[in-house]
C-alpha cells in the first residue's frame, strides 16, 4: 500500500476509517464514492468518531432495540390483563345474577335459578293456579310433579317439594349452582328452584312422554317399547350415572333411581330426572325416608349403615333394568336372581310377555344385559361394578330396528 500512488476504490460498499497514506489522501471524492460506510479527513467523506463515540452509538442502538421489544411486550401484557379483568367481572356479574335473591311481601323469596327468581316464582304460581291438581303429572318421593307453561321460557316440569326445610349453607349454594350447569343428553336440564316460605320448588326440563313407570303401566304404550327402545333406555341410563359418578366434581349421587325418574323424549330416549333433590334438603329432616330413596329401590346396606353412596345408585340400577326388561317391578324376583340358583331361571320368564319373544341375536343382547343387571345387585356393595364400567360394556350392545 505504501508504493502505490493512485487508488480507485468507488462502489464497493466499504466501510471504516481510509488508511493514512498518500494513495488515499491525493484519491478524489469520485474515487471513494459508493461506499457510505467510509470515512476520514478528506473532503467529501464524513469524520471518524474516536473509539468511545462508537460505544455510545453501540449502547444508543442497543436501547433502541430494547425499547422496541419491551414496549410491544409491555402493551400486549396489559391487554391480556384488561381482558383476564372484564372475564373475571364478567363471571362474578353472572354468579351474582344467578344467587340473586329476592324479597315478597308476603315473605322471603331465595332462588338460584338461570332465570329471574322473582319473575320465575310469580310465573310458576300462575301458570299452575298455585299448583292446582289439574295440572298435576306425577308424584315422587320428594314432592308433586306439574306441568307449567311459563312465560320466561317452554313448558318446564315444575317439583313441589313435600319439605320446606331448605339448606341454606354456602356449600348448598354450590351444589345447586352446579346442577344447574349439568349438561348430557341423557339427563334432564335442571333450571333451578325457589324456596318461599309458602313454596319449595324446583324446576326442570318438561319430556312430551312422560315417565318410563306410566309407559310400562299402560298396555298400548308399554307394546311400543320394543326390544330395541328397551335396551336402549337401560344404556341412556348407565351413560347418565357414569357421568353423574366419574364426570362431575364433586360426584353426584342420585339416591332415587326409578321408573319413575325415568323420562322419556318422543324418540323414547331415556333422561334421568330428578337428580340431587336430596342434597337439596336438610340431611336431618323428618323426612329421612326421602333421602334414602324408593322402596324396592333401596341397596339392602343402608339399613345397616345409613350411608348412601354411588353403589346403593348402581343397585337401584339393576332393579331398574329388571323392571325394564319385564315391564313391572320385579320384587321376589330380584332375590331369586342373585341366589345360587339363578342359573335356574329361563329368560323368558324375566321378560315382559307383552311383547314378542326376541330373535336369538336379540336374545344374547339380553342375556348380557340380565348378567350385567345380577352383578348390580350383588349384596356386596364392594362387588358392584362402577357405573362407569357398565356403560362401557352396554355400549358395545346394540340392537338394530
Amino acid at each position: 500500500m505504501h508504493g502505490l500512488s493512485n487508488i480507485d476504490i468507488s462502489y464497493n460498499e466499504l466501510q471504516g476509517p481510509i488508511p493514512n497514506n498518500q494513495a488515499f489522501r491525493n484519491a478524489s471524492i469520485e474515487e471513494l464514492q459508493g461506499n457510505k460506510g467510509l470515512c476520514g479527513n478528506i473532503i467529501g467523506l464524513q469524520p471518524c468518531k474516536n473509539p468511545s463515540e462508537v460505544n455510545k452509538d453501540i449502547t444508543k442502538s442497543g436501547h433502541k432495540l430494547i425499547l422496541v421489544i419491551i414496549i410491544p411486550l409491555l402493551a400486549a401484557l396489559v391487554l391480556i390483563c384488561a381482558f383476564m379483568g372484564l372475564l373475571i367481572i364478567s363471571k362474578k356479574r353472572k354468579r351474582i345474577s344467578l344467587d340473586k335473591q329476592t324479597k315478597m311481601q308476603n315473605g322471603d323469596l331465595f332462588s338460584i335459578s338461570t332465570y329471574d327468581g322473582r319473575a320465575m316464582y310469580n310465573d310458576v304460581l300462575q301458570s299452575t293456579k298455585e299448583f292446582d291438581a289439574t295440572y298435576c303429572i306425577g308424584q315422587g318421593g320428594y314432592g308433586i310433579v306439574y306441568k307449567a307453561k311459563l312465560q320466561l321460557a317452554n313448558t318446564v316440569a315444575v317439583k313441589k317439594l313435600y319439605s320446606s326445610e331448605i339448606e341454606d349453607s354456602k356449600g348448598f349454594l354450590n351444589e345447586v349452582r352446579a346442577l344447574t350447569e349439568i349438561r348430557h343428553r341423557n339427563i334432564v336440564k335442571f333450571y333451578g328452584f325457589c324456596s318461599h316460605s309458602r313454596h319449595s320448588f324446583l324446576v326442570y326440563e318438561y319430556l312430551e312422554r312422560g315417565s318410563l313407570a306410566k309407559i310400562l303401566s299402560m298396555e298400548d304404550e308399554a307394546k311400543k317399547l320394543d326390544w330395541s327402545k328397551r335396551v336402549r333406555i337401560v344404556k341412556g341410563v348407565a351413560h347418565a350415572l357414569s357421568y353423574m359418578h366419574h364426570d362431575c366434581l364433586p360426584p353426584i349421587v342420585h339416591r332415587d333411581i326409578t321408573s319413575g325418574n325415568i323420562l322419556l323424549d318422543t324418540d323414547y330416549e331415556a333422561h334421568v330426572s330428578d337428580f340431587g333433590t336430596a342434597k337439596l334438603l336438610k340431611l336431618d329432616s323428618s323426612n329421612w325416608s326421602a333421602l334414602a330413596g324408593t322402596y324396592g329401590y333401596i341397596a339392602p346396606e343402608f339399613a345397616s349403615t345409613m350411608k348412601v353412596t354411588t353403589k346403593c345408585d348402581v343397585y337401584s340400577f339393576g332393579v331398574l333394568t329388571l323392571e325394564v326388561m319385564k315391564g313391572k317391578h320385579s320384587g321376589d324376583y330380584i332375590s331369586s336372581i342373585t341366589s345360587p340358583s339363578a342359573e335356574k331361571i329361563l329368560l323368558k320368564d324375566l321378560l315382559d310377555q307383552r311383547l314378542e319373544g326376541p330373535l336369538p341375536e336379540v336374545e344374547r343382547v339380553l342375556v348380557t344385559i340380565m348378567k350385567v343387571a345380577k352383578a348390580c345387585l350383588h349384596a356386596n356393595p364392594q362387588f358392584r361394578p362402577t357405573m362407569q364400567d357398565v356403560s362401557k360394556l352396554l355400549s358395545t350392545q346394540c340392537i338394530w330396528d
